[in-house]
């Protein structure tokens, strides 16, 4: 009775009308995962600065529209904070030979005390879109979910260009051989400080979007913001390789990661309705990630597994033939 009871008290339109909502979150974050492929894909390298630098995003976002600053303008310092801090984690990394994760858990903890004085030592700062210009906002949804899709689309169409360029071409030969990359003649060495200011660029304007969304920053809004975007990277990939069983190109590749943006906040916005205590949400987040990132490993090992019978099996017809034969 009282299961039957909670079904019944589930109401389908509450959900419906929310899915708008987290569907325009859902872009904003996969413009974050864009910046997290960057650095976990093409660079191989686990990049921690990304919960610091979301929060400076929208940090800087926010007290420069409270002074009186264009949202564009806002933005695009919010974008040049972004890549400062990655910047900073690179040299950290290539300069004084610390090891990436731990000059990312450095630069994050101190953007921490950083993002503080950016907002005057308040917690969170307000943006009222009443009384201030902003270009995507929470009271307009669907204009929100409009223009999230035209700079996502924007920024795919920029990455798919860049790295098809010559730099572009030698960051991701970095993360793919950094052995033969070297022996090519390509320093390796930039090529990572710049792969990762280019990351925590769009992780920082995903902030800046992100404030202006949901009307304020807060410097707590990026905790947990490197298990999401990993979450967004993982769903999309699946998603994409689900889809393009004989593979895709890279504008393609980069498109399903927004995606996989929105379907995790899709699944999240599902969760919510369903009554699920919110406090759990980091641990759905868990296993949600946890299941996308089994999936590849559990495909490969199960087509492995039946090619190796397939070979035992006609191994073993061979040898009955020929067992007949004699």
């Amino acid at each position: 009775m009282q299961i039957a009871a909670y079904f019944a008290s589930l109401d389908p339109v509450n959900l419906i009308k929310s899915l708008p909502g987290g569907t325009a979150q859902g872009i904003i974050w996969g413009v974050m995962a864009l910046g997290v492929y960057i650095t976990f894909r093409l660079l191989d390298v686990a990049d921690l600065t990304v919960d610091g630098s979301f929060t400076t995003g929208g940090a800087v976002t926010a007290m420069l529209i409270l002074a009186g600053c264009p949202a564009w303008l806002a933005i695009l310092a919010a974008i040049a904070a972004g890549l400062l801090a990655g910047l900073c984690t690179g040299l950290l990394h290539t300069r004084l030979g610390i090891p990436a994760i731990l000059a990312g858990i450095l630069t994050q903890f101190a953007l921490y005390s950083i993002n503080l004085h950016i907002m005057g030592m308040a917690a969170n700062k307000s943006v009222n879109p009443d009384k201030f210009p902003v270009f995507i906002t929470s009271r307009h949804v669907p204009a929100a979910i409009l223009t999230g899709l035209v700079i996502a689309a924007v920024i795919v169409a920029v990455l798919y260009w860049y790295f098809g360029t010559e730099q572009g071409s030698a960051i991701r030969a970095t993360g793919s051989n950094p052995a033969m990359s070297r022996a090519l003649g390509i320093n390796i060495d930039s090529m990572k400080v710049l792969g990762l200011g280019l990351s925590n660029a769009l992780v920082a304007l995903s902030g800046g979007m992100m404030a202006q969304y949901q009307g304020f920053a807060d410097i707590n809004m990026g905790r947990g913001a490197i298990v999401i975007g990993l979450a967004a990277v993982i769903i999309g990939e699946v998603v994409c390789d689900a889809i393009f069983r004989k593979g895709s190109n890279f504008a393609v590749r980069l498109s399903f990661i927004v995606v996989g943006g929105v379907l995790y906040y899709i699944v999240m916005t599902v969760i919510l309705w369903l009554k699920l205590n919110s406090n759990d949400l980091k641990l759905f987040t868990a296993l949600i990630v946890a299941v996308f990132l089994a999936v590849p490993y559990l495909q490969a090992q199960s087509r492995s597994s039946f090619k190796l019978a397939g070979k035992r099996g006609r191994a073993a017809e061979k040898g009955e033939t020929g067992n007949g034969n004699a």
